[in-house]
């Protein structure tokens, strides 16, 4: 499930892998037909607005039609329903994770820290090189927490704001930092996926890590490259003048470095495993008592009240936690860009109501053997070494697209493949960096995916903004591609 890198943990014993598989290649393909039709013309018709209940729909209708594919091969209604259940209950972390990154946002915003991080960025980055610097930041950050969720949640939120402030488009900034945030999603050994993928494959963490650097390396220069070209042959003339943006900043809101103490108590307690949910919600918790501190004017008026008392200071942090606020900075640029909005809690439930949908479709579709039938299809087919590692690597992608869960699209290749790779001779390294290279960083590539609603809602642009620019996560899998075809650090079992 996402690489959520946040403790979205699947017991591996528990995926179910369909052994007896009813259902045709054709039959299995139909449901999957339909929910892509579906999908496209509800981009055609509402566009980036799809993801407000229209796509939720469509996962839903291509269940449906799953479904009754089950139903005629004599699966069980309950078995079925199970697989739902099984599913949905395998995203209650992600959920409320959710829940607290929007609580977190909130306070952060009323506080004044995510303005702080703003106006310190524009005081100090420049903007040729924000963009190489945005994808550095968010490398360091999550090879500290081994979090790719916790990187864009926090760090990443601020560099969404620098970046917009400067004039650079939502989509170009978010595409820098997913690009920071997954490369150390990959490589951290903090990171849930960087060790549930060598589970998978049978090797160790560290053998994994090592061997997977030899593809991620070169993908995350080739992105550094990239965005310093686009920073150098971004107009200057459309960069804003960060000076009119700097003292509105400090007339709306008290800067202080003392609150940069928040942002460095939560990073601190990632690196030192604390549990996601727990950091997340001490950051809420100190942020809003910061706000008391620092912000007591933006209180008053997110209550509307006249008057600072606790009743005004409470409902001021609890309607930031929980619901819309806007802080208007008299700056037509900041405002226009909405820099200083937040929809709290609230905001994250159109997220919430896509991925309970997308564990719809997956859950069913995972129950009548349509997934593993087309895996299979697909590996019938692989009968080269190359072959064998194409079929790995689409095969992952296609379970980010269709399972709708990070986890899913590594635990099940893996299991799938390992004998395959076994029987080519081929090292168990070579398997488990192919799902990392193709399952862990395309799960942001499908707005219905856990991965792209969860970093969509959070950096609060559309999946297909960003997607143009999420150079890291594009080239992994190519990457990995290109090394198999030339038969580049493929290393052999040892006779």
């Amino acid at each position: 499930m996402q690489d959520s890198k946040i403790d979205l943990e699947i017991p591996v014993d528990e995926v179910k892998i369909q052994d007896n598989i009813k259902v045709s290649f054709f039959e299995a393909l139909i449901p999957i037909i339909v929910l892509v039709v579906l999908l496209a013309y509800n981009v055609f018709i509402y566009g980036d607005s799809a993801t407000g209940g229209p796509n939720q729909f469509a996962l839903i209708f291509a269940g449906v039609v799953a479904a009754i594919i089950g139903f005629k091969k004599n699966i069980p209604y309950n078995d079925m329903l199970e697989a739902v259940v099984d599913n949905v209950k395998s995203t209650g972390s992600a959920i409320f994770i959710l829940l607290m990154v929007g609580a977190l946002a909130g306070t952060w915003l009323v506080s004044g820290i995510i303005p702080t991080m703003i106006y310190y960025g524009l005081e100090i980055l420049n903007p040729t090189f924000f963009l190489a610097a945005a994808l550095i930041i968010c490398c360091i950050i999550s090879l500290a927490t081994g979090s790719s969720w916790t990187t864009t949640a926090t760090i990443g939120i601020a560099l969404m704001g620098i970046g917009k402030a400067l004039g650079l488009p939502a989509g170009m900034i978010a595409g820098a930092v997913l690009s920071g945030a997954y490369f150390g999603d990959k490589m951290s050994p903090l990171s849930d996926t960087t060790n549930l993928a060598p589970a998978m494959a049978g090797t160790d963490v560290f053998t994994h890590i090592k061997y997977m650097s030899y593809t991620t390396i070169p993908s995350i220069v080739i992105t550094l490259i990239i965005f310093t070209i686009i920073g150098f042959n971004y107009s200057g003339s459309e960069m804003q003048d960060s000076s009119a943006l700097i003292n509105s900043i400090q007339s709306t809101f008290y800067v202080t470095p003392l609150l940069f103490i928040v942002p460095i108590v939560v990073i601190t307690m990632i690196v030192k495993k604390a549990k996601p949910l727990s950091a997340l919600f001490v950051g809420t918790i100190l942020a809003g008592i910061f706000a008391v501190i620092f912000q007591p004017e933006i209180l008053m008026n997110i209550a509307q009240s006249k008057v600072f008392n606790f009743n005004s200071a409470y409902k001021g942090v609890m309607n930031a936690m929980t619901s819309s606020v806007f802080i208007p900075s008299g700056n037509e640029i900041l405002d226009a860009n909405e820099l200083f909005s937040s929809g709290g809690m609230s905001g994250m439930l159109t997220t919430i109501w896509l991925i309970l949908c997308a564990m719809f479709f997956g859950g069913i579709m995972q129950e009548i053997g349509a997934l593993q039938k087309i895996s299979n299809t697909v590996l019938t087919y692989a009968k080269s070494t190359f072959g064998l590692f194409a079929s790995t690597t689409f095969t992952c992608i296609f379970f980010n697209g269709t399972a709708s869960d990070q986890y899913l699209a590594i635990v099940v290749p893996g299991k799938m493949y390992q004998k395959a790779f076994k029987d080519k001779g081929l090292a168990p390294e070579n398997l488990s960096r192919t799902l990392e290279d193709s399952g862990t960083v395309t799960s942001i590539l499908f707005p219905w995916n856990t991965g792209g609603a969860y970093q969509s809602k959070t950096l609060g642009v559309g999946t297909g903004e960003y997607v143009w620019y999420a150079f890291f996560n594009i080239i992994s899998p190519i990457m990995t591609l290109i090394f198999a075809y030339f038969n580049i650090k493929i290393r052999k079992l040892f006779k």
